[in-house]
């Protein structure tokens, strides 16, 4: 059991109450071959570490996942491995996003026989406007019998999902959380309120923020580094034991600091690598982490309790 994980199991209806896909799911990187080339076994091998690591579920082909750079046959293998390394053991959300309506709907379609949910980012680079995203998100979601996850992440997007669009998407029966990478939670505790919508902090460090102010739980990054000490921090919030959650999201700072100090599938795989768990190399255009780069990752790391 994972360290601090009896502060969760001493609450279990606490811990699944209002959270769809369970509190702490992980964006799952996609390990290659040192040659570039999918990693299955190695993808198999890290999904059921996670699951013993505490995880409720895992996003694959997410952002973290290197999704602009795998094909979607490639996509479709790596869920398939990790469906059947984690069995029904936990929630299997799978990214399907893409500025291509078309494309979105050929990926969910692909994806729904094995997912419990999708995924579905912002459109990226072409700017819809808010009726275009509410059309996107809508015709996802009356085209897929699995539940779906708006993705709304405006620094990378270029566009934020706006409170009334979210109001309204929220009206869909389909549309049931957001992973919210915007932060701001004057909005979010908005459409909390107003909404069914389960909200995941996309944020590693707005967490505990988060689940101040109504949230569910995170679909994390750092988690690959340090869940049990994630799922002791959210337990503790849902304990009531506000000071204990506190400290621990203080004590996780620096591990965040780490995983973002480059864009953050760099330095997970870098991290990875470093303890000799699968990962490997990044697709172009992303580039491996210099030594220097891995040196100063390795000190926030340590900072933040992981030892390599």
């Amino acid at each position: 059991m994972p360290e601090n994980a009896h502060l969760a199991e001493s609450a279990p209806d606490l811990w699944s109450t209002g959270a769809p896909f369970g509190r702490l799911i992980t964006a799952m990187i996609t390990p290659f071959h040192p040659d570039g080339s999918l990693d299955l076994d190695g993808a198999q091998k890290l999904a059921a570490h996670l699951v013993e690591a505490g995880n409720d579920g895992l996003v694959v082909s997410g952002t973290t996942g290197e999704a602009p750079t795998t094909s979607d046959t490639e996509q479709a293998e790596l869920l398939r491995a990790v469906r059947e390394a984690v069995g029904d053991r936990i929630s299997v959300i799978a990214g399907v996003g893409t500025n291509n309506t078309e494309h979105t709907l050929a990926l969910a379609r692909q994806a729904e026989a094995l997912a419990d949910a999708l995924l579905v980012v912002t459109p990226y680079y072409n700017k819809p406007t808010q009726e275009g995203l509410f059309r996107h998100f809508t015709a996802v979601a009356d085209h897929t019998t699995r539940p779906v996850v708006l993705y709304d992440i405006p620094h990378r997007a270029g566009i934020a999902i706006e409170t009334d669009t979210l109001k309204r998407l929220a009206e869909h029966d389909m549309i049931v959380a957001v992973k919210d990478a915007k932060g701001d939670l004057a909005a979010g505790s908005e459409v909390i309120a107003a909404t069914g919508l389960a909200y995941y902090s996309g944020d590693d460090p707005l967490t505990l923020p988060w689940l101040s102010v109504g949230a569910v739980g995170v679909v994390s990054m750092s988690a690959h580094l340090a869940a049990p000490r994630i799922r002791a921090m959210i337990a503790a919030y849902l304990a009531g034991d506000v000071l204990e959650a506190a400290r621990l999201h203080a004590e996780l700072l620096p591990v965040h600091a780490g995983v973002t100090s480059l864009p953050g599938v760099i330095s997970l795989k870098a991290a990875m690598n470093m303890l000799g768990l699968p990962g490997g190399p990044v697709r172009l255009p992303l580039v491996e982490a210099t030594e220097e780069q891995q040196a100063r990752l390795k000190t926030y790391l340590a900072q933040g309790g992981v030892k390599i």
